[in-house]
């Protein structure tokens, strides 16, 4: 076993660590994996917003943004969204996989967050702290953790793992490599080449 330098955070010293404290200050990429997404509210400056107006705003000085999540975002999240068009561009890219529940904030590719926290009010997010969710994560700039995640999450996010991936079949948006194509679902969404980004849509329901 090796020593790492860490600190572990729980309740809203995440909220403040990590979002206010890394995130919102991120110069050239932030890379997010959640189980859950749902609408988040942050400080900034002297108000609360939406954690895609902060988002919005790192995009317009050119920080890569990427969010892997396992779940629909939730409406009011999807609503935002979509008022965003810069986001909807592509400064902001979604992409989903129904096994990712590793729960991570990588700034810059040198700092990291892992813990239990999902990107939501009560996860990440500026709930008071008799309405948050009991949460604790651990944050660090060690090389070999920061490797390990980079290395997982650019391995779901590519497709890396989808193609000997047993949910392939049932998977919402499965991603596939250039030339292959889809085994054909009645009521499923197309494939999606890869390393394209992608906005996941329940099949049968139109795009919010």
């Amino acid at each position: 076993m090796r020593p790492i330098q860490a600190e572990l955070l729980d309740g809203g010293a995440l909220y403040r660590e990590v979002v206010l404290g890394k995130l919102a200050h991120a110069r050239e990429s932030v890379w997010i994996s959640t189980a859950n997404v749902k609408a988040m509210y942050v400080e900034q400056g002297g108000r609360f917003v939406p954690v895609l107006e902060v988002l919005d705003g790192l995009a317009a000085r050119g920080v890569a943004l990427r969010l892997l999540h396992a779940e629909l975002p939730s409406r009011p999240f999807r609503a935002e969204f979509d008022k965003r068009s810069r986001l909807v561009k592509g400064g902001l890219e979604l992409k989903v996989c129904p096994r990712v529940h590793f729960k991570t904030v990588l700034v810059d590719g040198a700092w990291a967050y892992l813990g239990s926290a999902n990107l939501t009010g009560a996860g990440l997010g500026a709930k008071g702290e008799d309405a948050r969710n009991f949460e604790m994560g651990f944050v660090t700039e060690d090389f070999d953790v920061i490797d390990r995640v980079t290395a997982l999450y650019e391995s779901v996010w590519s497709g890396a793992e989808c193609r000997g991936c047993r949910l392939r079949p049932v998977c919402p948006d499965p991603i596939f490599s250039g030339g292959e194509g889809p085994a054909k679902k009645k009521g499923s969404p197309a494939g999606i080449r890869l390393g394209k980004t992608r906005r996941l849509v329940r099949p049968g329901r139109k795009r919010a």
